[in-house]
């Protein structure tokens, strides 16, 4: 069935990878980039809109402007996020404040104007995209792993709070991925990361869009607040 999708953080990596998934299967695909527009989406069917996750401003508009093109958001993948990665005894509060406003309150305003439309329908799924450091934490990423691991306290929230509406909220916790974050490792450190991995390998975006095509079908209709991982079995936890 064809639904309406919206991918904040879609211009590239994983955000990029899913819209394309979406897009095959037939969906009415929005994105959202914060920059830089991303090149030959129309011929994909993937439409695209500024927006500032941190500005409830912009949200208010590109769901104004989604609907009058596309139609009611049924899906929700936030995906739009940032790192600021430093020690923490060098991390300023603005910068801390930043990444967290950016992946975790950036992710509650998008899904609280989602679920307008989605109680109305009665109908819904929302997709927090988490991360590896937000399970375990990370050296140097106390800021990113605070903002992914809340997203999973404010998943089994709504999961709790809008089951009975037939909307379902769950996590996917992505390990090493190949996008742009993992492009900043050295050769060496990457080296030292596949190792550490029982696939022995790093992940494509690809796979991750699959797992986040399939909870956002009618196949997983009877999952909810969970927090599915993707890191080649990085983390068994």
């Amino acid at each position: 069935m064809e639904r309406v999708v919206l991918i904040t953080g879609g211009n590239r990596g994983i955000g990029l990878a899913t819209a394309k998934v979406f897009a095959s299967k037939g969906n009415k695909v929005a994105i959202t980039y914060r920059e830089t527009p991303p090149t030959g989406m129309e011929e994909l069917g993937i439409h695209s809109f500024l927006c500032d996750v941190t500005k409830q401003e912009d949200i208010d508009r590109i769901y104004k402007e989604v609907e009058e093109t596309l139609g009611t958001v049924e899906i929700l993948i936030a995906n739009a996020g940032i790192t600021r990665d430093a020690l923490t005894a060098r991390t300023s509060d603005v910068d801390f404040s930043e990444v967290l406003d950016t992946n975790l309150t950036g992710s509650f305003r998008t899904a609280k104007n989602a679920l307008r439309g989605m109680m109305r329908n009665k109908w819904g799924r929302i997709i927090f995209i988490s991360s590896l450091s937000g399970r375990t934490g990370q050296i140097g990423q106390s800021s990113y792993a605070a903002s992914k691991s809340a997203l999973v306290g404010l998943s089994r929230s709504l999961a709790k709070e809008y089951a009975s509406r037939n909307i379902t909220v769950n996590v996917v916790a992505p390990g090493a991925i190949k996008t742009d974050m993992l492009e900043k490792l050295s050769d060496d450190q990457i080296t030292q990361y596949i190792e550490s991995i029982p696939l022995g390998r790093l992940g494509e975006p690809e796979e991750i869009a699959e797992i986040i095509a399939f909870l956002s079908s009618e196949h997983a209709s009877y999952i909810t607040g969970s927090v599915i991982p993707v890191d080649g079995g990085l983390y068994m936890g």
